[in-house]
């Protein structure tokens, strides 16, 4: 009972120091506020962008795995670096494909071109459309809803044939409220006709890299991209997707011994290929948007810093105003432990509340960026607990000193204060 005495006595003592301090109060608050904030803001966003990033993963397959010719990580060179070795690594080929498809454990493979040209229906054209040339499986990789309209056959994708699906945006562009099934869209001067349009679901990364929705963009058989639009076969990369039954570690060791068999590389000598799993891409998210969230944490380390200098300024303040009144409270028995707590209290009082602005604006706009754009920004439990407990550390840790001071505050040279 005496704790909660004390507890209460010590957030009264903080209300009174912002009543009577009121701009050295406003500091503080809002020190921490801003530091909060941050904390807040940026977690929100990082959180709802990886469980985003994370669903397109799932999308694809828990053990989709990708074979490509060069490094997508971090610590990877840039393949257009004159130095970088990724560029002596021969492109995936098309008999590689073949092989691939033939290993025991997979169940499917899916190649995957992309490139870009100028889009054109009657006086409609658009420049530079991206599109994505596939197998026929390519659903299985790319959640869409095909309607009107159908995905390609494999007897369409072998024969090269010049059909094309357009996403909803992209139709709207070229044929407005028209029905586009049946008709003829120019690629490149080419004619393909269109055979369905599809609406994709694509989370926060994908709609960032073009793949979204709100984007114009098509697809297209890989063989007719290769063989009527010239796609350069150099850029093949493939998901490989492992039966039920098979672990994925076993297929990505049965792929590596096939490639490396294929290209004759002997024992010891480095792999010129890439296989990524699905973790290794949730890996190279978190490294990346890790070191963005570092720079977050280093400016709300300022302001929170900004807020215990105010806090100590404050208390100390507040230590000086009532030297009196400890004295008497020394002298009527009161304990340093007493003084120092009832201090510790009002400090850590000042930074909660400074915590709890900071909470709600990143939670609002935690909600504004949900609404009004792309990015699911969400707020997990973990950053409200995290800012509470900064804000709380913050006040302890810079209240300490001047709480110490008031509890070891003589009595008697108190009670002579004027």
């Amino acid at each position: 009972m005496n704790s909660i005495l004390l507890v209460l006595e010590g957030v009264g003592m903080a209300f009174d120091a912002i009543r009577e301090n009121k701009v050295r109060a406003a500091l503080t608050i809002a020190g921490v506020a801003v530091g909060v904030f941050v904390v807040v803001a940026m977690g929100a966003v990082v959180n709802g962008i990886r469980g985003s990033f994370q669903q397109d993963l799932e999308s694809i397959g828990a053990t989709t795995f990708i074979v490509q010719r060069r490094s997508n990580g971090i610590g990877g060179c840039d393949g257009t670096d004159e130095k970088c070795p990724d560029r002596r690594n021969p492109p995936i080929s098309f008999a590689e494909w073949d092989i691939i498809k033939r290993i025991p454990g997979v169940q499917g493979t899916i190649g995957m071109l992309g490139g870009s040209a100028a889009f054109a229906y009657r006086n409609n054209r658009l420049e530079n459309v991206s599109y994505d040339a596939y197998s026929p499986e390519w659903p299985e990789i790319n959640t869409s809803d095909i309607a009107p309209g159908r995905n390609f056959t494999r007897a369409e994708y072998d024969a090269g044939q010049p059909v094309v699906l357009l996403n909803d945006t992209l139709k709207a562009q070229l044929f407005g409220d028209s029905e586009p099934i049946g008709k003829q869209v120019m690629i490149a001067g080419q004619p393909f006709t269109v055979i369905g349009i599809y609406n994709p679901k694509a989370g926060f990364l994908r709609t960032l890299e073009g793949k979204g929705p709100d984007t114009p963009r098509a697809i297209l058989p890989l063989q007719s991209g290769v063989r009527q639009l010239d796609l350069y076969r150099g850029g093949l990369t493939l998901m490989v997707r492992p039966q039920a039954t098979a672990s994925q570690s076993e297929v990505m060791d049965l792929v590596t011994a096939s490639l490396r068999a294929r290209r004759g590389l002997k024992p010891g000598t480095n792999n010129t290929f890439y296989l990524v799993e699905q973790d290794r891409l949730l890996e190279t998210f978190d490294q990346l948007f890790g070191a963005i969230f570092a720079v977050g944490l280093a400016l709300s380390a300022v302001a929170l810093l900004v807020g215990g200098v105010g806090v100590v300024a404050i208390m100390t303040i507040s230590v000086t105003e009532r030297t009196r009144e400890i004295g008497v409270r020394k002298a009527l028995g009161a304990t340093a432990g007493t003084i120092r707590w009832q201090f510790l209290v009002e400090a850590s009082t000042l930074t909660s509340i400074g915590a709890m602005i900071g909470l709600a604006l990143g939670g609002a706009l935690a909600w504004i960026i949900r609404t009004a754009s792309p990015i699911p920004a969400t707020l997990p439990g973990s950053i409200i607990i995290t800012a509470l407990a900064a804000s709380a550390v913050t006040g302890i840790a810079f209240g300490t000193i001047p709480a110490i001071r008031a509890s070891r505050l003589d009595p008697v040279e108190a009670l002579r204060y004027e």
